[in-house]
C-alpha cells in the first residue's frame, strides 16, 4: 500500500506530559468506563490527551449530541467542560468515524487527522487509530472504504436518527459474530511492512496506535530506519470481569509509561 502524506501537528514549546487514550467504546452500558474517563480528563496532569479512535462504541451521527438525555450528548458536555482547561485531540476509528464538524465545535475537541506527525519532545512520533493498517483484512477494507465515502456518508445521515441506530446496531451484532467466530491468533493486526512504510513516509521511529486491543510493543525490521517500532495502546473496559483501562503518558524527554486513569 502506498503510504499517506501525515499531517503535522508541533506541540507548543509549554507543553510536558501527553496522554494517549484509544478504544475506550464509550455506551450507555459502560457507566464505569465514562466515569473513569471524565475523572481522568478533569484530573490528568496532562497539558494534552489525544483520544486515537473508538471513543465510542457507535457514532451515528452529530444530532444526537444536540438531544437532551441522549448518551452522545452526555458525553459532549464532558468534553465541553473539560476542553477550557486542556487541550483535547480526537482521531476517528473504525466505530466513531462519523464524529463530525458539529460535534468539534459543540466540544472544542480538536480533530486530528489519521495519520498525524505529532512534534513533540524534539522527537517525531507518527499518531495513528491503526485500522488502515490492517491490511490483510481484506474484508473489513473494503468495508471501511465505503462507509468513508461521502456518498454513503450522505446517504446514512440523511436517515432518521432512529433508523441510524437500529442499523448501527445491526452491524455492531455482525461483527461481534465475526469476531467470536474466530479464534485470537486470526484477529486482524496490524501489517509491520505497511507501518515501515508510513514511518519512512513520516520521518518518524515511532507508531503508536490503537484499534487492535493488544498492548505491546513490537521492533519493526524497517531496513532504512534503525530502531523503528510500535506502540500498541491498551483499550478500556471496567465493566468486564477482569476490568481494564490504560493511559499511555509521554513525557517531553522521550520517556512514557502505561499508567492507569487519574
Amino acid at each position: 500500500m502506498q503510504a499517506p502524506v501525515p499531517f503535522e501537528l508541533t506541540a507548543p514549546a509549554h507543553w510536558r506530559v501527553l496522554d494517549f487514550i484509544a478504544d475506550l467504546h464509550l455506551h450507555p452500558g459502560a457507566a464505569r468506563s465514562l466515569e473513569a474517563w471524565r475523572h481522568h480528563l478533569r484530573h490528568t496532569p496532562a497539558d494534552a490527551v489525544f483520544i486515537l479512535g473508538d471513543l465510542f462504541e457507535v457514532w451515528v451521527g452529530d444530532d444526537a449530541a444536540a438531544l437532551p438525555g441522549h448518551f452522545a450528548a452526555a458525553c459532549a458536555q464532558i468534553l465541553a467542560e473539560v476542553t477550557p482547561q486542556r487541550a483535547v485531540f480526537f482521531m476517528h476509528g473504525n466505530r466513531d468515524f462519523l464524529v463530525g464538524a458539529d460535534f468539534f465545535a459543540r466540544t472544542g475537541v480538536q480533530p486530528l487527522p489519521d495519520p498525524t506527525v505529532l512534534g513533540f519532545g524534539g522527537a517525531r512520533w507518527l499518531l495513528s487509530h491503526g485500522d488502515a493498517l490492517c491490511t490483510a483484512d481484506t474484508a473489513y477494507q473494503a468495508f471501511r472504504q465505503q462507509v468513508r465515502s461521502p456518498g454513503w456518508q450522505a446517504d446514512f445521515l440523511g436517515r432518521p436518527l432512529v433508523e441510524r441506530e437500529a442499523l448501527a446496531r445491526a452491524l455492531r451484532e455482525q461483527s461481534m459474530q465475526h469476531q467470536r467466530s474466530l479464534p485470537p491468533a486470526q484477529w486482524a493486526d496490524v501489517d509491520a511492512q505497511a507501518a515501515c512504510a508510513w514511518l519512512r513516509a513520516a520521518h518518524a521511529p515511532v507508531l503508536i496506535h490503537g484499534h487492535t486491543h493488544r498492548p505491546a510493543v513490537h521492533e519493526l525490521a524497517c531496513d532504512d530506519l534503525p530502531h523503528a517500532r510500535r506502540i500498541v495502546l491498551g483499550d478500556w473496559d471496567l465493566e468486564a470481569a477482569a476490568p481494564r483501562a490504560e493511559v499511555l503518558r509521554l513525557a517531553s524527554d522521550g520517556a512514557w509509561q502505561r499508567l492507569p486513569p487519574d
